[in-house]
């Protein structure tokens, strides 16, 4: 009706950045630890020419990083949803063992397959109890994990006597050449079993409705459950998950060795979790990147080696690794907030005065 009043403009709708417009270090993820990976290697061929010009270093690499970098892409997954989880050394002893079990007491053709699929089983296992305790009891992450490692790293110490079993028989078989042979003569297939899983951790957590839920979760847990989201179910599916790579690290790492050792999980709590932060996923979740933690996970992986073959002392490894790990990471939060730069700039300015 031409006499009616207009009622009041909706307010105007905000628009998106367009993401051609944002910094590069915006566009691309985990660009700032690719540029630190990058700057490492390059400082080690030129200090160490002899051994990182060639090729065995990197071979080695390959072979040893994929156990400890699977185990980083599901905390990656933890952490962003808020949790956390210290239990994946236990997993990799009571998988490691349930694998060496099986193998060693199954007499038959297809006791390799049945004995990696009984180590992932007891991953999730794990990752179940994990979950419950979390999700439907109530109790957090960090007290829940911490107890679970001692119990199931506990539990394998006695199951298998505290002793070692060799797994020499696996040699050849066909489970090792599809899990830790060489393809073409070269390339580690453990190295690609774990490029593979970072794609699809990727594609989990930044195309997949479970990984929208997991950082809508990790962002602000309340709102996640008004919103329509199972916290609970998601959060034993998280946990699950987190174990069944675990008990998958557990297969490759006794199958890289052929042995089983009681204790072969310990040595692997912190460089997982500094691979995850080194990478750029938050401490207070609702954020992760998993090009960050494939990439923090090498540099960690590669820095001792590395020091040591530049001929500095050993007594110096660790200083060198806390200097490297606090200066990556600031890196990374100056590359991606530029505006931090701008207030240390006023901060310095201002102190001189």
């Amino acid at each position: 009706m031409s006499g009616a009043k207009a009622g009041p403009m909706p307010p105007p709708v905000p628009q998106l950045a367009n993401p051609h417009r944002l910094p590069l270090f915006r566009r691309i993820e985990g660009l700032p630890i690719i540029i630190v990976f990058a700057v490492l290697v390059g400082m080690f061929m030129v200090f160490s020419p002899r051994v990182f010009l060639g090729w065995p270093i990197y071979l080695s690499f390959l072979t040893t990083i994929p156990p400890m970098l699977v185990l980083a892409l599901g905390l990656t997954m933890v952490i962003a949803a808020g949790e956390i989880d210290l239990s994946f050394p236990s997993v990799l002893a009571f998988s490691g063992f349930l694998f060496a079990f099986v193998v060693r007491d199954v007499h038959a053709a297809w006791a390799p397959w049945l004995a990696a699929v009984v180590a992932v089983a007891g991953g999730v296992l794990v990752g179940l109890v994990n979950g419950v305790l979390v999700a439907i009891v109530g109790i957090p992450s960090i007290i829940v994990t911490i107890g679970t490692q001692f119990f199931w790293a506990g539990i394998a110490t006695v199951l298998s006597g505290g002793l070692s079993y060799s797994l020499d028989r696996l040699s050849g078989t066909s489970l090792a050449d599809v899990f830790t042979g060489l393809l073409f003569g070269h390339i580690p297939m453990q190295a690609l079993w774990a490029a593979g899983l970072a794609v699809l951790v990727w594609l989990v957590l930044n195309r997949h409705r479970f990984g929208e839920h997991l950082l809508f979760i990790g962002d602000n847990r309340n709102v996640a459950r008004v919103a329509g989201i199972n916290v609970m179910r998601e959060t034993l599916k998280l946990f699950m998950l987190m174990g069944g790579l675990a008990g998958f690290a557990a297969v490759l790492l006794t199958l890289e060795n052929l042995n089983f050792f009681a204790n072969q999980g310990q040595g692997y709590l912190l460089p997982a979790l500094a691979a995850v932060f080194i990478g750029g996923t938050s401490v207070f979740g609702g954020a992760g990147s998993v090009v960050g933690t494939f990439f923090g996970g090498f540099i960690i992986g590669m820095l001792e080696a590395g020091i040591v073959a530049t001929g500095i002392e050993g007594f110096w490894v660790q200083a060198i690794v806390g200097v490297v790990f606090v200066a990556a990471v600031t890196f990374h939060l100056l590359m991606e907030n530029p505006g931090r730069i701008a207030t240390i700039r006023r901060v310095i300015r201002r102190s001189a005065r």
